[in-house]
């Protein structure tokens, strides 16, 4: 059995960690409140473009965007991935990493080429140890970051598709559910899914307009599409922050639990330990007293 002073060290150990976790949970439930407040500030502006871009699309069908149609043959494909910068938030990043790598290994089945983008460290360092091609990165983002700090590594793989390099783009992503789920979320954003464009009834009567274009119909949609699929990428890292900080808070919290019951069980290994030390000494006392009486 370890000595009292070790016992007594262990304890003053865990009771530190205990401190850190319990301060990071703190931190992290009041960075989770504004990170809720940016991500839901940010679905009004991609529902709005998204329904913009929805009847533009119909109200011209003489001119259909290259990121409406779909192509017959896959021989390239890209994926954005989007994950934290920092660790110490459970099994987020490793649930999300899981899911692009399944869908790697479909796309080396199928034989198609395949480059990344990485918005966040953990991601950036996951894609350069399985050794995939990394055309854009964006790292140190921040909990508060603007669509400007992430266009450049968007505008990589749009380009990519629209010059013909890959003819498929998806987003990887984690969605906030609430405090306690977050779920890994693969998506298609190029071409753009009927599902994604579609509109109930309500919607198309709220946005028949007659529009008027200037310069043309064709620069406008090409825009618009431009913006909205930029807006999909800000949102899903709107979501990913958020649910960063509820990950964390929740590890966090689990840490400290956890830290209690270390210390309560090392707790009572020090009163047993200490117990029979006293009692070894008392036997020693009683032994020696009488060994002198004899």
């Amino acid at each position: 059995m370890a000595s009292t002073k070790e016992i007594r060290g262990k304890i003053k150990s865990v009771q530190n960690t205990s401190k850190i976790t319990k301060a990071m949970e703190m931190v992290a439930a009041s960075k989770m409140r504004k990170a809720q407040e940016r991500m839901r500030a940010a679905r009004p502006y991609a529902e709005k473009a998204r329904n913009i871009a929805a009847q533009l699309s119909t109200a011209n069908p003489e001119y259909k965007h290259p990121f409406l149609v779909a192509r017959p043959e896959i021989k390239g494909a890209g994926m954005i991935l989007v994950s934290t910068d920092k660790g110490l938030c459970g099994g987020m990043n490793t649930n999300i990493m899981r899911a692009a790598t399944a869908q790697f290994k479909a796309w080396d089945d199928a034989g198609t080429k395949i480059q990344t983008s990485a918005i966040g460290g953990k991601g950036l360092g996951f894609l350069n140890r399985i050794k995939a091609k990394v055309v854009s990165h964006n790292t140190g983002i921040g909990d508060a970051p603007h669509i400007d700090d992430l266009i450049g590594s968007i505008k990589v793989q749009i380009d990519a598709y629209i010059a013909g390099e890959i003819d498929v783009l998806y987003l990887a992503y984690t969605k906030f559910i609430n405090t306690m789920k977050q779920e890994p979320i693969l998506m298609q954003l190029l071409p753009l899914p009927n599902d994604l464009m579609a509109q109930s009834e309500a919607e198309k009567k709220s946005y028949a307009w007659d529009y008027v274009y200037e310069p043309s119909a064709e620069v406008v949609v090409d825009e618009l599409l431009v913006r909205y699929v930029e807006a999909l990428v800000y949102q899903a890292v709107a979501e990913n922050i958020a649910s960063e900080q509820s990950a964390r808070m929740v590890a966090m919290k689990a840490a400290s639990d956890n830290a209690k019951t270390v210390i309560g069980e090392l707790q009572l290994i020090y009163n047993k330990s200490r117990q029979a030390a006293i009692t070894k000494e008392l036997s020693e006392i009683v032994g020696g007293a009488a060994a002198i009486a004899s």
